[in-house]
């Protein structure tokens, strides 16, 4: 399971022009699941996610997680994450997990980040979502449940 983290002063998601979600202070984290991921890779990123310090405490310091500063999350499928580019100009994403999988786990990060005591906003599964985002900083995290980067 793979994940892009931004840190946003807002953000929003669009489908076909009507706003889906909405958040002020957070992050916006574009999720991609892959086929053989396990509860353990949901876990893991949901921590990561949970425990990321980069909000800056009164030293400027990037020390201060999400609950610190009551922010929110968007939560953003993205399948293209997987995107493999090592052979040709044609990105390949043969390690994406399938539809009803990927959709199953993208619910269940929803539900386990709220379960963390997180509002978590969210835009439409496999659908063209417009996503708009001030990434404050900018700060932008990758997280890989594999460790493979």
């Amino acid at each position: 399971m793979r994940a892009v983290i931004q840190r946003v002063s807002e953000a929003q998601v669009r489908v076909d022009g009507a706003v889906l979600g909405k958040i002020d202070q957070g992050y916006v984290v574009l999720l991609a699941v892959e086929k053989e991921d396990t509860d353990e890779d949901l876990a893991y990123l949901a921590k990561k996610i949970d425990g990321l310090r980069v909000f800056e405490d009164e030293e400027g310091k990037m020390n201060l997680n999400l609950a610190a500063v009551k922010g929110e999350i968007l939560l953003i499928s993205q399948f293209t994450l997987y995107g493999d580019m090592r052979k040709g100009n044609r990105p390949s994403f043969s390690r994406s997990a399938a539809h009803k999988q990927a959709e199953e786990v993208y619910l269940a990060m929803k539900e386990k980040l709220e379960t963390m005591g997180h509002k978590v906003e969210t835009g439409q599964f496999a659908a063209h979502m417009d996503v708009e985002l001030v990434n404050s900083g900018p700060v932008t995290i990758l997280v890989d449940s594999r460790k493979e980067f």
